[in-house]
């Protein structure tokens, strides 16, 4: 399984990608998310999904930037172009694919700005090849396992919010899906992109790195339970100490029983 979150916020923008893979028994490490610095711009691609058409897309998407340079002047063009390679790739493996029991797979979330965009933009992909912006309605997005970051998320992101806030729920969303699914895990790569900037910031985060983080916030998660008003919980509590001293044990202590006896 795969976690990568798409954060988007009115300064900028937070990418974060885990690099955990696993194929049958075996888990290796590889990167799931993919930067580019060009003239017009600045913008990363993150993917979950069948890593066959992940690494088969890239490859066409990396070959035409490099020998066709087509004119991207707007983030939902990089967009259309990466679509148009998911297609390309259907085309050509999704039957095989299917006959093996496989299902043709890849979600991907592409981030950034390029020269004619008036501001930063972030984009999900769906495996048919069309697409839907984030936007700061619910200005995050995950793709992979989803389940267990979401709350921390909805509880606190907002698009008003700075992109070190985005950062900081970011990695504790990414915290809370490590802990509870066994197929994510570090190293963790972050992408942060600072409105008009044009230029991207990645970083590699190994376990140690985020430790103490960790640790900080399931304390506090403890530490909050406890400080839990407990006025609403009073009155069922009052009960259950009552039954159970209802319902404890006598002192009385019962004599021997004789197996001579018979009934």
């Amino acid at each position: 399984m795969t976690y990568c979150l798409g954060i988007t916020v009115k300064d900028g923008l937070v990418g974060i990608a885990d690099t955990r893979v696993t194929s049958g028994n075996e888990c290796i490490t590889a990167k799931k998310v993919s930067c580019y610095d060009i003239d017009e711009g600045a913008f990363f691609v993150m993917t979950s999904g069948l890593r066959s058409i992940r690494d088969k897309a890239l490859t066409y998407f990396h070959e035409i930037l490099e020998s066709e340079r087509p004119p991207l002047d707007r983030l939902y063009k990089v967009v259309n172009l990466f679509a148009r390679m998911i297609r390309t790739v259907a085309e050509e493996d999704e039957e095989a694919l299917r006959r093996s029991g496989f299902c043709f797979s890849i979600f991907a979330l592409i981030g950034g700005q390029l020269r004619q965009d008036r501001e930063h933009h972030l984009y999900l992909v769906y495996p048919e090849g069309n697409w839907v912006e984030i936007g700061p309605g619910t200005p995050y997005h995950i793709i992979g396992e989803g389940g267990y970051g979401k709350p921390v998320l909805d509880r606190t992101l907002k698009y008003a919010d700075p992109i070190s806030f985005a950062l900081k729920v970011g990695c504790l969303s990414f915290d809370s899906t490590r802990i509870s699914a066994a197929d994510v895990d570090f190293p963790v790569d972050v992408i942060l992109y600072a409105r008009d900037s044009f230029q991207i910031v990645e970083h590699r985060y190994e376990k140690e790195d985020l430790e103490e983080l960790s640790s900080w916030w399931q304390e506090r998660l403890r530490q909050g339970v406890n400080e839990l008003p407990s006025e609403w919980i009073d009155n069922i509590m009052a009960r259950l100490t009552q039954a159970s001293r209802q319902g404890a044990p006598s002192d009385t202590v019962l004599p021997p029983c004789d197996s001579s006896s018979t009934t």
